[in-house]
């Protein structure tokens, strides 16, 4: 398997971006809130913030084919 070393400012893009996904995910989780309807996920704003400004500093901002093969090889998905 092949490790990708990432600049600090790529780590931090794929980091935000992982703290957005669990953000997401866990909005979505039907045993993390109280019964009743489902409701939309809330994303704060913030995380979303977050996310966006690591994606400009680190130059891939409207380059997601480059993002998600930094992600990919930083962090592989599951079997």
């Amino acid at each position: 398997m092949t490790t990708a070393v990432l600049t600090d400012r790529e780590r931090t893009a794929v980091q935000a971006y992982l703290r957005l996904l669990h953000t997401v995910r866990a909005g979505f989780d039907p045993a993390a809130g109280p019964g009743g309807p489902p409701r939309p996920p809330v994303v704060p704003p913030s995380v979303l913030a977050e996310a966006e400004q690591a994606l400009r500093e680190a130059g891939l901002t409207g380059n997601e084919e480059a993002f998600f093969r930094l992600l990919r090889d930083w962090c592989p998905p599951r079997p």
